[in-house]
């Protein structure tokens, strides 16, 4: 005897069979993806030979030919390179001691810190020396010294900040020509001061935006040095970069004590992140953390891995939506690039 089904149930039937004939098809053609992945290219840069890789990519930037410039401690400081890997120029042999970041100002000139030297400089793409702020080997808190300086920009004005960071804990603004104007900030946890700006960009409408690093925040100020806003507990900021509609980009890790246990952790994971100007997160992307052995100051990086990195320092991003990726202790820079669809 075959009892009857009921309704229900004959209906739940239904749907699972249609379910099931779908399933591959839901899967295989009719998804629209939502999450935008990003898979390295493991043949970017092409490096020439005589071209050293040694030293950690500190600094790096997109001027508007999509050429990617990046700064490191090595041989061969300053490095440029084309979208598609192609080498372009070398320059700056031995005329640094300790590269940090590097930008590029509206005019498209190039601009580095090197804290070790306690100078911020401004040189044409071919390296010509233009402007030279602070002294160069003496450290100092006044008007024209800075204590181990991490960043600089630029705004479409001209007006130069320059985040001294890791002696002083203070934004020194100077006007185009490269005079003072003013300094704020001091050192502290509370919003406006300081634990260790470690990068600054401005936007387009003239917002600067502060990586207070160590104490796990972005700070954002006027140009007249008043703070308006803080964004805490996200991430550690190593690096940053504004693109032309206003996004900020940060590259480091996720939010950890600076100090604790007695012992300094930089870093836990590897990630970079995507701000709108209000702060809104828009995009996260974790990156593997590489094996570099126990000793950074000497990394192993034989290990490494595509895609790796150890101690993610600097960020910048190309016209065609491929984010650049400079670290330190993995001692490279990398291309990750966009996949939005199957």
């Amino acid at each position: 005897m075959t009892l009857p089904i009921p309704a229900p149930f004959r209906l739940l039937a239904v749907l699972a069979i249609l379910c099931g004939s779908n399933a591959t098809l839901r899967g295989a053609d009719a998804d629209d993806p939502v999450v935008t992945e990003f898979d390295v290219d493991p043949s970017w840069p092409k490096r020439p030979e005589n071209v050293s890789g040694a030293g950690w990519v500190s600094g790096l930037a997109v001027d508007d030919k999509d050429q990617v410039w990046f700064f490191r401690k090595g041989p061969d400081p300053v490095q440029v390179y084309r979208a598609d890997g192609t080498f372009v120029r070398t320059w700056g042999k031995d005329q640094f001691v300790q590269p940090h970041h590097l930008r590029i100002d509206p005019e498209g000139n190039i601009w580095v810190a090197d804290f070790g030297l306690h100078v911020v400089q401004k040189y044409t793409p071919e390296g010509k020396l233009l402007m030279s702020l602070g002294e160069r080997g003496k450290s100092g808190t006044d008007e024209s010294h800075f204590n181990m300086p991490t960043d600089m920009t630029i705004t479409k004005s001209g007006d130069i900040f320059v985040s001294d960071g890791y002696g002083n804990r203070r934004i020194v603004h100077f006007s185009k020509d490269g005079k003072f104007v003013k300094e704020f900030g001091t050192a502290g946890p509370k919003p406006g001061q300081f634990v260790l700006p470690h990068a600054i960009v401005v936007d387009s409408k003239g917002m600067l935006y502060v990586a207070d690093r160590n104490s796990g925040r972005i700070q954002l100020f006027t140009q007249d040095g008043k703070f308006v806003d803080q964004w805490s507990n996200v991430l550690m900021p190593w690096g940053l970069s504004i693109t032309k509609n206003d996004e900020l980009w940060v590259c480091g890790s996720s939010p950890h004590w600076w100090f604790r246990h007695n012992v300094y952790p930089e870093y836990k994971d590897q990630l970079f992140m995507r701000f709108n100007p209000s702060g809104r997160v828009l995009q996260t992307w974790t990156l593997p953390l590489g094996d570099i052995g126990t000793n950074k100051d000497k990394p192993d990086t034989s290990k490494l891995k595509p895609g790796e990195t150890v101690g993610a320092h600097c960020i910048a991003q190309d016209s065609q939506g491929n984010v650049y990726v400079g670290d330190i202790y993995g001692e490279r820079a990398q291309k990750f690039v966009p996949i939005s669809k199957r």
